[in-house]
């Protein structure tokens, strides 16, 4: 499974600004690119974990898991 994303960067004055382009919603901003690419890495790890438990919670009890490679 590709555990690569795109990180979309812009420096707007100060501050640098990023987005992963394939998950919607995972977003920062830091002063230095180093630190948005650090806080955009722990951002989307969370969103992930959040999105797998949310799905979990609603499938229930009796599920199945399929991998699915796009």
């Amino acid at each position: 499974m590709n555990n690569v994303y795109t990180a979309v960067l812009r420096q707007d004055g100060a501050w640098w600004i990023g987005w992963i382009e394939e998950v919607p919603g995972v977003n920062c901003q830091e002063p230095s690119r180093a630190e948005l690419l650090k806080s955009l890495q722990v951002t989307l790890r969370e969103a992930l974990e959040f999105n797998r438990e949310d799905a979990l919670a609603a499938a229930g009890s009796n599920y199945q898991e399929e991998r699915v490679a796009v």
